[in-house]
């Protein structure tokens, strides 16, 4: 499924015309923007802002817009950690979206993250995806997202002219993003950028203090393309230098590489190589990452890049790595955590960890974070550390509450360990309040409130400081419902949040 030869083709085919693609069935040949494009193309063009956000308290929808919302990601500032900032795509519009909260998650507000000009020729546009926040030692808040350009926009097909990688920051919580960095613009020629997330060194005695890191994987190709990339930048996001963290020899097939510090500076990264040797694998940089070690494998998997578990049926959940470092003053602070989805003997998917106390040389034997249930799927997860308790936290999409039989519903769960990752308290936390279906909703099928080719996005956020956490998460409990301004008349996904105590 996963041979070069055939995305050759796919990516010839992409360049010339694109849009013909169906949004179901993807798969990895594809970039995993690759279905917003598709609902972009189906929907129009639209960015104009919609009404104005609603205040979410604990479990209510934090975006209360038209049309659908995935892919979420939530940080916060930690010298004021009730200051909280979050992001997610917008499906049938152009740009990112942001939130902001200045009294711990209690009420929200919202921006519209800015875009760069369109490229390319006639009817051209751009848009964003695959958000992901920082907050650096200064107050500043960093949002990265990829931006795709495309032209000859006709409402059915269009042609892409290129992606690029963004990071935007604020100065004032998330509220505005005056300055836009833009950096590794690719026409696809070779790859495609896909998936990035971004770290910032917060160490106060760190002699890398406030580097900003980016990583992200260039989708496909092969030595002179595709890989792991990362960039760093020493001016505070003004400007970025990057470089290949994977082994050069390609072809690199990488997915979901995530960038993450150590509580004196030390650099890491992880990512899911799921063609050339199906590993969760992981690199290191000593010196605020100029230079890069051998990359090392934290553990291998039984499922190359996603499991088609039944409540995202028509997407497939992506087997991707979240990770953390213990900064904590704790008993194991430097100690290294990574989690990821996998499936079970039984055929189920679940959320796994490895952790490492030597900085990443050698990890643990990998073990279940989730409740010891059968016939169960878990997917979309993100792990935090809180830096002040030392806690392990993980954030997660389960389907124990189902009703149907089949596995359709979800509500989303915290699991967390106390005693650096060798044991997970039981039973997990309920955090919903009410469960998703997109697959069977009030005996329709199917939903006319889920586009099914952006379902549930291809991960969720979390963070935790002071022991309080902080998950967000993709949610459709009111995916029928009527909303005044909305084209659709239907709320479709939106963004919900929660404080966990």
């Amino acid at each position: 499924m996963n041979n070069f030869p055939r995305f050759s083709i796919l990516l010839f085919a992409m360049l010339m015309c694109a849009g013909t693609v169906a949004a179901q069935g993807l798969t990895s040949d594809l970039p995993t923007w690759w279905a917003k494009y598709q609902s972009v193309l189906k929907q129009g063009a639209t960015s104009a802002s919609p009404a104005d956000p609603m205040i979410a308290g604990p479990n209510e929808d934090a975006s209360k817009e038209c049309g659908p919302q995935s892919e979420t990601f939530i940080t916060l500032n930690r010298s004021a950690p009730n200051i909280l900032t979050a992001g997610s795509n917008e499906i049938f519009r152009l740009p990112m979206r942001g939130y902001f909260s200045s009294d711990g998650g209690s009420t929200w507000g919202a921006v519209d993250v800015p875009l760069p000009p369109a490229i390319g020729g006639v009817n051209s546009f751009r848009f964003g995806s695959d958000p992901s926040l920082a907050y650096d030692t200064r107050g500043n808040v960093f949002y990265s997202f990829i931006v795709v350009f495309f032209s000859n926009f006709h409402g059915r097909g269009g042609n892409i002219d290129g992606t690029e990688l963004a990071v935007a920051r604020s100065t004032d919580g998330g509220q505005s993003y005056p300055q836009l960095s833009l950096f590794s613009f690719s026409t696809g020629q070779n790859h495609f950028n896909d998936k990035p997330m971004i770290a910032a060194d917060t160490n106060p005695s760190s002699p890398s203090r406030d580097n900003i890191y980016v990583a992200w994987d260039a989708s496909s190709g092969g030595s002179s393309g595709g890989g792991v990339r990362l960039a760093r930048s020493t001016d505070h996001g003004a400007t970025f230098t990057v470089q290949r963290i994977d082994s050069p020899t390609g072809p690199g097939r990488a997915i979901g590489a995530v960038p993450f510090i150590g509580p004196n500076g030390e650099a890491y990264a992880a990512w899911n190589d799921f063609s050339k040797a199906n590993n969760i694998t992981f690199n290191r940089s000593f010196d605020g990452g100029v230079t890069w070690g051998t990359p090392t494998v934290i553990a291998a998997k039984a499922v190359p890049f996603e499991i088609p578990v039944p409540a995202e049926s028509f997407r497939g959940a992506l087997i991707y790595p979240a990770c953390d470092a213990d900064r904590s003053s704790g008993p194991h602070r430097g100690r290294l955590y990574c989690s990821w989805m996998d499936q079970t003997a039984a055929g189920f998917a679940d959320i796994f960890l490895s952790f490492s106390d030597d900085h990443g040389s050698t990890w643990s034997a990998p073990k279940a974070a989730t409740d010891p249930l059968s016939s169960v799927d878990r997917f979309n997860h993100w792990l935090s550390v809180d830096s002040t308790t030392g806690a392990v936290n993980l954030s997660f999409y389960d389907t124990r509450n189902d009703t149907t039989g089949s596995r359709f519903q979800t509500d989303v769960f915290l699991s967390q360990s106390t005693d650096g990752g060798a044991t997970f308290l039981s039973p997990n936390l309920r955090v919903t309040s009410a469960s998703s279906n997109e697959h069977d909703c009030s005996g329709l099928f199917p939903c006319p409130g889920i586009d099914y080719g952006n379902q549930y996005g291809d991960y969720e956020g979390l963070v935790s400081f002071g022991g309080v956490s902080h998950p967000v998460w993709t949610d459709s409990r009111d995916q029928l419902v009527s909303s005044s301004g909305c084209s659709t008349n239907l709320l479709m996904e939106e963004v919900f949040s929660a404080v966990v105590k």
